[in-house]
């Protein structure tokens, strides 16, 4: 879905995705070029594709910038590199030679039981620089918290952000480095922090609508992080049930036996439940999850089948 707001000046061009893939954000400029920011996950690639050859009408697109490398935000990244070969590629720094070497379980593919078709990078997005997009210089931040390597993109004379999963209107992205062990709420307080210093007018979220009153979405975000510094395992049974919810969007629909056999194969299910869960039978624990999603309203039972909402 592509929207202009009146929002946003005429040179950006927001495609706002199911949960699925990331937000993509066109820009065009006489000076400089074409460029995507965020390119959303693997299976929406053909889809992807699409959108930008048609708001581009004609025009190649010249560069891709990715704001981290979670599975939803580059896994149309293939596919652009392949539709538009001379494509630019450039990435947050720390992850370069993982991609040059391709290592999907570094990279949080195989923990995660996502798929991402391998492309390439060529450079890096520095946090202390800029970038001319929509000819407009837009300040490049280190956003550590979501993932240790994320970026955020800030324009200040329209005081624009792409916030990616560091802040959503209702919230922010599983924390990954906690599933992993290390501490890492507390980079999450810092990147609320900086976003609050750079007192955006409009953010443009990695998921769902851009929206305008930054306060408020911090003042949520801070409530919801408090919870999880306060009671960890909160935040581990919302990963979960996130990682569930993404693999259920992209089956639509799975027999629980099926179900059970892919979180016996995802590294991060695993060590969830053995870090957090251990007394608890794994099986009984995977039956929560999908209860929880069903009565959320995210799922429902059709007999021995999972089918997403």
């Amino acid at each position: 879905m592509a929207l202009h707001p009146s929002a946003l000046p005429p040179e950006i061009t927001v495609f706002e995705r199911g949960w699925l893939s990331s937000n993509n954000v066109l820009f065009t400029g006489a000076r400089s070029g074409t460029a995507l920011v965020d390119t959303g996950y693997c299976t929406h690639g053909g889809q992807t594709v699409a959108l930008v050859r048609s708001a581009l009408d004609g025009r190649p697109l010249e560069r891709i910038l990715n704001t981290h490398l979670h599975s939803d935000h580059c896994g149309g990244n293939a596919a652009l590199q392949e539709a538009w070969p001379g494509v630019h590629t450039a990435i947050p720094p720390g992850q370069a030679a993982l991609v040059r070497d391709w290592d999907p379980y570094a990279l949080s593919y195989t923990p995660t039981g996502q798929d991402c078709p391998r492309f390439r990078c060529d450079g890096v997005l520095q946090p202390g620089t800029e970038v001319l997009l929509g000819d407009r210089p837009w300040q490049v931040h280190a956003a550590p918290g979501h993932d240790p390597h994320s970026i955020i993109l800030f324009e200040p004379q329209e005081r624009l952000l792409i916030s990616a999963d560091a802040l959503w209107e209702n919230g922010f992205g599983v924390v990954f480095p906690e599933l992993d062990g290390e501490d890492a709420f507390a980079a999450v307080a810092d990147t609320l922090d900086l976003i609050e210093r750079l007192a955006p007018r409009t953010v443009i979220p990695g998921h769902g609508p851009l929206f305008h009153d930054a306060p408020r979405a911090l003042e949520a975000a801070r409530r919801r992080l408090d919870g999880f510094v306060q009671n960890p395992l909160k935040h581990t049974q919302y990963a979960a049930k996130v990682l569930l919810k993404y693999k259920l969007l992209e089956w639509q629909r799975i027999r629980m036996a099926d179900l059970r056999a892919w979180t016996l194969a995802t590294p991060h299910f695993r060590t969830m439940h053995q870090r957090h869960f251990g007394g608890q039978d794994f099986d009984a624990w995977l039956q929560g999850l999908a209860q929880d999603l069903v009565r959320s309203g995210a799922a429902r039972h059709e007999g021995d089948w999972l089918v997403n909402l």
